[in-house]
């Protein structure tokens, strides 16, 4: 039965079924045909999404609010107004109105989170100037297409913020690491059109001091808004959710009272659009988190992880070859998102067994997923550029091959040298393992953002030298008192093992009549948490806890909801 439900359901994602009833359907099927009789429950499906990790963290707050954000710049005069800025400021150099464009279009994207989007807005909008100002027709429409890529590794990219969430690293810290190699992008893309601004003898506009003050005094309140959210984080005043908040309040004021492009009615609208994709990528999140919950339950990144090594890949350069071209193969045929909340869980255990850094992790992530969205046959922006500019798809792709290759330069780059995204923390890892050395207790502080972690409760040694000292597992050396692992120290028991455990006690009891006493071990859980810490308490204890066990009732009928 649930394998031919397995097959439908199979069938209806080939013709188009939503990725959100996709991923809970999968989910759902797989724990309810579990071989396991304690496993086949839908409170499974639902753990990962009721507890703190999801429904209360940040970002489920700020993807909202930033996309409000995009979506309001979008539908005024924004980008005409960030154009006229840049234009103002670069057209006195070769290539400038192209370089106008790399920055306008990474703006936006930033914004937006959507180099699509910016492809209609930025491009549409500089395209025709582009050609009439005597760049040729092939290099603007490579260079309109491709280079919103640079604005997804830029603060407050969304997709950042979901890499984050995945992997459980700091925001702050994480857009502080991919801001740079998005710059060294912008300026391979920027260098290559002064390049053919030189080589066409492209006119430039003389730069006047007036017509840049009057430029930028037209684009002042929107350049304000990511200064507003930079300097909130950077400060500590405001807390990401905080921040995205003031920046949609900020922007939604200045664009219906001080520039008034938009109207409250075509606010409303705004909202509803914005609103319908941000509650589209959260559902989204909340079916892939329940998934992943049965990957892990089933192994399945350590299983990936022994057939890989089985076929030899046993250092990291192997596997960051591997993980390219995954990558790559998956933008080509998912929209980031989805790539980001299916893959990203596959890969994680995969990246912290090498040791990878995961702000290289992030920065190889996003970078392929752009590329794969500009590279021929498949490429989602390929299309979109095909509809916008009312050109064969074949053109398209004839065009942006040389930009395809200044890209892949790019990731290049961001491989060969790590330190591109690692070195903004390197500064604070020293500090951390001088103070614990100082202390003289494991670095897991410094190991958090060192290397990518599985398990962010249980954060382990990244180089071979601290895995020689303190154990695969992180565990201090015997000289060092207070070590985890000592004898006597506590087992940490998971709510899911304890959820087993009252499971497996209610199936072998055979008392059905006392219904209350099951329900008091099932609701305080106290014998059980008392068995699997060391010992299974008496009769007499069982009921003197059950008085005591409010705490425990909480935490575990959240779980039951």
């Amino acid at each position: 039965m649930f394998r031919l439900l397995g097959l439908l359901l199979g069938a209806l994602a080939v013709v188009g079924m939503p990725l959100f009833a996709v991923l809970g359907g999968i989910s759902i099927l797989s724990w309810l045909s579990s071989d396991d009789p304690k496993h086949r429950f839908l409170r499974r499906v639902a753990a990962n999404v009721l507890d703190d990790k999801f429904a209360n963290s940040i970002i489920l707050v700020t993807i909202p609010l930033f996309v409000f954000v995009g979506y309001l710049m979008a539908e005024s005069k924004t980008p005409s107004r960030i154009v006229g800025a840049a234009s103002a400021v670069l057209g006195w150099m070769p290539g400038g109105l192209a370089i106008v464009c790399v920055l306008a279009s990474a703006v936006f994207t930033m914004l937006t989170g959507g180099s699509g989007v910016t492809i209609v807005a930025i491009g549409g909008l500089l395209y025709p100037v582009l050609v009439s100002q005597g760049y040729p027709r092939k290099f603007a429409l490579g260079l309109v297409t491709t280079a919103g890529a640079v604005g997804l590794l830029l603060p407050p990219s969304p997709l950042v913020l979901i890499y984050c969430y995945v992997t459980g690293v700091h925001v702050t810290k994480a857009y502080a690491a991919t801001l740079w190699p998005g710059l060294v992008l912008a300026g391979i893309l920027s260098a290559y059109s002064i390049y053919v601004g030189v080589k066409h003898k492209v006119p430039t506009t003389p730069f006047h001091l007036k017509t840049v003050g009057r430029e930028f005094w037209r684009v002042k309140w929107e350049a304000f808004a990511p200064v507003l959210v930079l300097v909130g984080l950077g400060s500590g005043l405001m807390e990401l959710h905080e921040s995205a908040a003031a920046a949609a309040g900020y922007t939604l004021f200045i664009e219906v009272y001080i520039y008034k492009d938009l109207t409250w009615k075509k606010v409303l609208k705004v909202a509803k659009d914005a609103m319908s994709l941000a509650g589209a990528i959260i559902i989204i999140l909340a079916m892939a988190t329940a998934l992943t919950n049965y990957i892990i339950h089933l192994q399945v990144p350590k299983n990936m992880l022994e057939w890989f090594v089985a076929k030899g890949m046993s250092e990291m350069w192997q596997f960051i070859i591997v993980l390219n071209i995954f990558l790559f193969i998956m933008g080509m045929l998912m929209d980031a998102f989805s790539v980001l909340l299916v893959a990203l869980p596959l890969l994680v255990p995969l990246a912290a067994n090498f040791g990878m850094h995961p702000f290289y992790l992030a920065v190889m992530f996003l970078l392929n997923l752009e590329i794969a969205y500009v590279t021929p046959p498949v490429g989602l922006n390929l299309f979109i550029a095909s509809a916008r500019f009312k050109r064969p798809v074949v053109d398209i792709y004839r065009v942006v091959l040389p930009f395809v290759g200044l890209l892949m330069g790019g990731l290049l780059l961001v491989i060969f040298v790590p330190s591109l995204s690692s070195f903004t923390v390197a500064d604070e890892v020293a500090e951390l393992r001088a103070k614990a050395a100082k202390l003289k207790v494991a670095p897991t502080e410094a190991w958090a953002l060192e290397c990518i972690q599985e398990d962010r409760n249980n954060l382990k040694p990244c180089s071979p030298e601290d895995i020689e000292t303190w154990g695969a597992d992180g565990t201090k050396r015997p000289d060092l008192p207070g070590q985890a692992g000592d004898a006597g120290a506590e087992e940490v028991v998971s709510e899911d093992d304890l959820f087993d455990e009252m499971m497996a006690d209610d199936d072998d009891d055979d008392d059905e009549g006392k219904g209350g006493e099951d329900a008091a071990d099932v609701e305080g859980g106290g014998g059980k948490a008392a068995a699997a810490g060391g010992g299974k308490p008496s009769d007499g204890d069982e009921k003197d806890e059950k008085k005591d066990g409010d705490g425990e009732d909480e935490d575990l009928e959240g779980g039951f909801d």
